[in-house]
């Protein structure tokens, strides 16, 4: 039988309650803020270079210059269907990328061009990057490089596209030019239907309209991804809690496992924000570490529940080993059929500590519950899936995964598990007191 809550317990719990209210606090208040529409006074005095624009793949630094002669090339239409979004941030004015406009399974460089006519004045002008590129790009005006997202050439380092803004030339204004937008895809990205170059146009914008569109483009591209900033965050402090606490715990061996797996699963989630808004990483270092850190960090769980009851099976431990193992393999040698068999045996031992724990595991309920959270976060397409649950959900207009929000449920619910193990300090078996110590 559960002990009752000791005094120190009911202050955690309390604090775990508090945390977790404000941080979905925050998280809405930041969705709510990120997905309003810009300003369409703002969008009013913009032009949203959609419409026609001349494509051609490869590459030729040629193509640049103002007078590059274009004839031949394709035309893509950039114009946007009314209400259109990606699927993963929620951005507006999203349109299909090369593979819909019949170059399917194309990798490498492309350009766009067309030409641009900037109003007389005395205003200054920027053009707002495109907000969506598969992968990297260069904005050229008249064969003049401009800026652009990531470092193409012979060696291409490719990063997240975030919002940009470019200033044009002081005598851009009254003047017809021709905007050229050189683009990258990297070979390992995943060939969607519709995917490759630019998936929205950009646009043009004097001062200090482009400094408000800027923001504006800024505050959703940090809504997009303030999930995945603010779940680290809770990840790491229920270390500390584990770490803090551990002395006091009736389950040491599952903190330590358990404080690992957060380690884990905290850099993977972080990874996401600082790929979207930093250049920190780039694409390719991002896309290998997603294809294997979820191996340690399924081994790292399976170590920690399977500590939960005791004694735990030295057979458990060795097999989530090889299992990791595997599917590293698996990842590296871009072996599909390596890659999920692993992860269908880590979900067999998941079963079989899930069962342990229906048998004689203590905190059943509970238990049971953070356990199924964490399997959903981590098999998400194994479990998730076959049931029709989306992948992704757009509050306010920004997308949130569906792993986002089974995160969401788990980490308090490992919080209130961590703490309950408090109560099984003052009286630990003979048993688990010689395997806790061993």
């Amino acid at each position: 039988m559960t002990p009752p809550l000791d005094a120190t317990q009911r202050k955690l719990i309390a604090g775990i309650v508090v945390a977790t209210l404000v941080a979905l606090a925050i998280v809405i208040a930041d969705l709510a803020s990120g997905g309003r529409p810009d300003p369409p006074t703002l969008r009013a005095a913009a032009t949203l270079l959609d419409g026609s624009w001349r494509f051609h793949t490869g590459d030729d630094p040629r193509w640049a210059d103002a007078d590059a002669d274009d004839t031949a090339w394709e035309k893509i239409d950039m114009t946007a269907l009314p209400g259109s979004h990606d699927g993963d941030v929620g951005l507006p004015d999203y349109v299909a990328g090369w593979m819909a406009h019949g170059h399917p399974g194309y990798h490498g460089y492309a350009w766009y061009r067309r030409a641009v006519s900037v109003p007389a004045g005395r205003a200054s002008w920027d053009i707002l990057g495109p907000t969506l590129v598969e992968d990297g790009y260069e904005l050229y005006w008249n064969g003049q490089r401009l800026g652009g997202s990531g470092r193409l050439g012979p060696a291409p380092r490719v990063v997240g596209t975030r919002p940009l803004r470019f200033a044009l030339p002081a005598d851009a204004a009254g003047t017809r030019g021709v905007l050229a937008v050189r683009t990258y895809m990297l070979p390992v990205s995943a060939a969607s239907a519709d995917g490759g170059g630019m998936h929205s146009p950009p646009m043009l914008a004097p001062r200090p309209t482009s400094d408000a569109l800027h923001r504006a483009q800024w505050e959703r591209t940090i809504a997009g991804y303030i999930v995945d900033a603010v779940e680290p965050i809770a990840m790491l402090a229920l270390i500390g809690l584990a770490l803090g606490y551990r002395s006091r715990s009736s389950r040491k061996g599952f903190l330590a496992f358990a404080g690992i797996a957060l380690a884990l699963m905290a850099a993977r989630r972080l990874n996401n924000a600082i790929v979207a808004w930093t250049d920190l990483q780039d694409l390719a270092t991002y896309a290998w570490l997603a294809s294997v850190m979820w191996a340690p960090t399924m081994a790292a769980w399976l170590l920690a529940w399977n500590r939960w009851c005791l004694p735990p099976w030295r057979s458990i431990d060795v097999s989530a080993v090889a299992l990791a193992a595997a599917g590293i393999i698996g990842a590296l040698t871009h072996s599909a059929g390596v890659t999920s068999g692993s992860r269908l045996g880590a979900i067999a031992l998941f079963v079989v500590i899930g069962a342990r724990m229906v048998r004689n595991g203590p905190m059943r309920i509970l238990a049971l519950a953070t356990l199924a959270s964490v399997m959903a976060g981590l098999f998400g397409g194994e479990l998730l899936d076959t049931i029709g649950v989306p992948g992704i959900w757009f509050p306010f207009g920004i997308g949130v995964s569906r792993t986002q929000y089974v995160y969401a449920i788990a980490i308090p619910l490992l919080a209130l598990l961590i703490v309950r193990t408090l109560a099984f300090k003052a009286s630990p078996s003979i048993a688990d007191t010689s395997i806790e110590h061993a």
